[in-house]
């Protein structure tokens, strides 16, 4: 203080400087620690399952598929989060939020080879599968998606007719349009992989050719209906047929074994009676006489008349065959009486 009881300016900055260089401690305190948790939050990141992370260091990109907690160095790389779950989007139509559909005529009408327009709707499901080309190697990657989608869809069409559109032709162009999409992907290497795409419907513009078309349908689906069924009655009817036809065959085989074997016993019967008639041959042809008469008359009755006068009655002749049966010689009558 001066001699008037007044302090100078040295006394006040000395009056003013232990708070302020208590308050200063502190705010550099509160600095270091917001810096400190500004670092703490920059250096941490979250990957939930369905999710990739590109990480970005001095330009260089790297893929980090790790789940939970991550770390990197704050300031220094860049994280970009990449949904890698299942998407997909509409062709032709959008799906409302209250279930129905609104048709979207500039993407589903198209035209086919006997030039005539149809509306046709697909649903397209993709995934990325390479992240650092979808995020680096275009803008819009679905969007590129879309266009490609919508001219195969096109040239597709256009190579069918509306009779294969509409009926039989659905599944081959399904196949056609998912390849052709599947090497444009391929040529574009967008990082995007097509995973299906769906016919949704198809139709005629018009009502009248809708009916037309349905009434086509139905009959071809009575055509196979009525194809399967006769298919069926074949199936049933062959093993029956086959069983009978080897039937008749194997009766035939018996039949001929059985004439062969009569054939060869006959052979044998004549082998036989031959050796016989070489050495008895008038006993062998009277024997073979009476068999045969027996077997074509046998009721016949045989008189024997000899020279002198002397008859005899024989019946039946298989007395002459078998066991002899032979009546008591008569003389006639004119032998009676002499």
């Amino acid at each position: 203080m001066d001699n008037n009881g007044k302090m100078d300016n040295n006394q006040k900055f000395e009056r003013y400087k232990e708070p302020m260089n208590k308050f200063g401690i502190v705010g550099k305190l509160v600095v270091i620690v917001i810096v400190l948790a500004v670092l703490v939050v920059e250096s941490m990141y979250t990957l939930r399952e369905t999710e990739t992370a590109v990480v970005t260091t001095f330009g260089v990109a790297q893929i980090n598929d790790g789940k939970g907690l991550q770390f990197k160095i704050p300031f220094f790389q860049e994280v970009t989060k990449v949904d890698t779950t299942i998407k997909g989007f509409s062709l032709g139509y959008i799906q409302n939020t209250d279930g129905t559909m609104t048709d979207v005529e500039k993407e589903s009408t198209m035209i086919t080879s006997d030039y005539n327009f149809i509306n046709a709707d697909f649903y397209v499901s993709y995934e990325v599968t390479d992240p650092i080309k979808y995020l680096y190697n275009s803008n819009r990657p679905e969007e590129i998606l879309k266009n490609v989608t919508q001219n195969c869809v096109r040239s597709t069409m256009s190579a069918y007719t509306v009779d294969s559109a509409l009926t039989t032709g659905k599944s081959e162009i399904q196949a056609n349009i998912k390849q052709m999409i599947v090497n444009k992907l391929e040529q574009a290497d967008i990082g995007i992989t097509l995973i299906d795409i769906s016919m949704q419907d198809v139709e005629p513009p018009t009502e009248e050719i809708k009916n037309a078309f349905k009434e086509v349908e139905t009959a071809k689906q009575q055509k196979e209906s009525l194809i399967n069924e006769a298919n069926q009655y074949r199936n049933e009817q062959l093993p029956a047929a086959e069983a009978k036809s080897d039937k008749i065959l194997q009766d035939a085989e018996a039949q001929k074994v059985s004439r062969t074997n009569e054939a060869v016993g006959q052979v044998a019967r004549f082998e036989k009676e031959y050796e016989e008639y070489c050495k008895y041959p008038l006993i062998t042809k009277r024997r073979m006489f009476y068999e045969t008469m027996e077997q074509v008359l046998p009721n016949l009755k045989v008189v024997i008349e000899s020279g002198d006068g002397t008859v005899e009655k024989i019946y039946p002749v298989d007395s002459f065959s078998g066991d002899v049966n032979v009546t008591a010689p008569e003389k006639s009558d004119d032998a009676k009486e002499e």
